[in-house]
């Protein structure tokens, strides 16, 4: 909330982080999937798109067979490339060193997950969420030089990357538990899902950005945006309403009795025993390393199967790559309203919601895969799967995603780094994954492969969180037995309107 006072009248303090979440996270994914779009322009194409220039791939017309389709070899030529994109250095790199720049990223990720979401419940999530931002602005300006030197050193810059972005997702949690009421949990946690409507931007703006200016400009122009970006950050955005500067005394007064005493603002000692043998939490941890699983493995190289397979030039790639993420930020909007009507208006449970939506937003996205399998070598029919499965996962808002929040607020930080841990070691196996099957092998019986190991585990994934997930509140978030208990809101109850000595505690 600015000093001006025209924007005070219009904007509350909550409504502020609320932009500059949904900002950040779209950002956050600006920084981590310009890479994706870009590395099609960077490398020279490989001329092993199949094993023979004469038979016919299983489930597909072998493109060099089809005078519909241009040939692979003849996209790989200097002349085609020159229509797609201004003349610029190019590097030999091959699939495996291809996949081991993307997958590079997640080995810093998965360092800092756990302890990000740990230090923002101790330090604030103010400066976790908006260093890690600003150091990742800088390295991506980088990225360019460093291209110069051989894949190894932009392998190196993404782990670096990685480890600052790890902390972002898991810092978040505990700053809504200290600003947002339980009744708008849902609402906030799919500002995070803002970070699809990054990748929708990112995708089709990184097209046209190579097309007219060279892969570089994507670097400079996403690395440019996140610099001012954290500079708003650090003006705008404080760690709760009590140290906020510019709050009004009502809106303070509002959020603190909403909220009630579910979270606190007191550094307590981590219950790891508790925790680690919480069947929610497993449930919350398994559920998001399968979906998380099947999102980065599209989000990572649905440019290279829509250019290799079906097909697409480098503005048609990145337009098209965009569809499914802004598909699922929409519908994590919708989805997660109608989580907190419901809970608002005691519709269902805190669990039913979290179990109905979950199942719903992993299970369908695994279904519709199996249907990839088969009929994924049609482009329209292809455009309409991925757009699909991706914008009902998002549902995972409304599910799962913010469900730490409700199971232990006070360390929804540490449990959220928990399950992007696991959920990031996924990120690198889905890179090692396709890069293996697809190693001088771009078919599409190598994708059917891949289509039904996603299925597999976006299934898996929703039948155990069907299983073992909770939506009520766990003793273990007070562990100093403070005479104070945390609120419950598995039936729908604010925990401001229960007096504390009748809140029940599932022990």
């Amino acid at each position: 909330m600015a000093s001006n006072p025209r924007i005070t009248v219009r904007l509350s303090c909550r409504q502020v982080l609320n932009i500059m979440v949904i900002l950040g996270f779209m950002l956050n994914y600006m920084l981590r999937v310009n890479l994706t779009i870009a590395i099609v322009a960077m490398v020279i194409p490989s001329n092993h798109s199949s094993h023979s220039n004469e038979t016919v791939d299983s489930g597909c017309v072998n493109t060099k067979l089809s005078s519909s389709i241009i040939p692979i070899d003849n996209i790989t030529t200097t002349a085609d490339i020159k229509d797609e994109s201004v003349e610029q250095t190019r590097f030999p790199w091959n699939e495996y060193e291809v996949n081991l720049i993307l997958g590079s990223f997640f080995w810093g990720y998965i360092c800092t997950e756990l302890p990000g979401g740990r230090l923002a419940e101790v330090v604030g999530a103010k400066r976790v969420f908006g260093y890690s931002m600003l150091v990742s602005s800088a390295i991506t300006l980088l990225t360019p030089l460093s291209s110069t030197f051989g894949y190894m050193v932009v392998a190196g810059l993404r782990v670096v990357l990685g480890f600052m972005l790890g902390v972002t997702w898991p810092a978040i949690q505990p700053m809504t538990a200290r600003w947002i009421p339980p009744m708008e949990r849902s609402k906030f946690v799919a500002n995070m899902m803002a970070s699809s409507l990054g990748a929708a931007i990112t995708m089709p703006i990184c097209g046209y950005l190579i097309a007219s200016l060279g892969w570089e400009s994507v670097f400079y122009v996403t690395g440019a945006i996140g610099l001012i970006w954290s500079i708003g950050w650090f003006w705008f955005v404080y760690d709760s309403p009590a140290q906020h500067p510019r709050i009004s005394n009502e809106e303070r007064q509002f959020i603190e009795n909403a909220i009630g005493t579910t979270s606190t603002n007191k550094h307590l000692p981590v219950p790891w025993k508790s925790i680690l043998t919480s069947v929610p939490v497993w449930a919350i941890i398994v559920t998001h390393g399968c979906s998380v699983f099947g999102y980065f493995t599209v989000v990572n190289q649905l440019p290279t199967y829509m250019k290799y397979i079906l097909k697409f030039n480098i503005k048609e790639n990145g337009l098209l790559s965009s569809l499914p993420y802004l598909g699922k930020y929409l519908f994590a909007i919708a989805t997660s309203s109608l989580a907190d009507y419901l809970l608002r208006n005691k519709k269902l449970s805190v669990t039913a919601i979290r179990k109905i939506f979950t199942i719903f937003a992993v299970m369908s996205p695994g279904l519709l895969m199996i249907i990839q399998a088969y009929l994924g070598c049609d482009r329209i029919t292809s455009v309409v799967i991925f757009t699909t499965a991706l914008t009902i996962n998002g549902g995972v808002t409304a599910g799962y995603l913010g469900n730490g929040l409700d199971i232990a607020p006070n360390f929804s930080g540490t449990i959220f780094g928990m399950a992007n841990t696991l959920s990031s070691l996924g990120g690198y196996l889905s890179s090692f994954m396709v890069g293996t099957l697809t190693y001088e092998n771009q078919t599409y019986s190598q994708w059917k492969v891949i289509f039904w190991i996603l299925a597999i585990t976006y299934c898996g994934g929703a039948v155990v969180f069907g299983i073992f997930g909770s939506g009520e509140l766990q003793a273990w978030n007070n562990p100093e037995g403070d005479t104070k208990r945390d609120g419950n809101v598995e039936n729908g109850d604010d925990a401001a309107a229960v007096p504390l000595k009748e809140k029940k505690i599932i022990r």
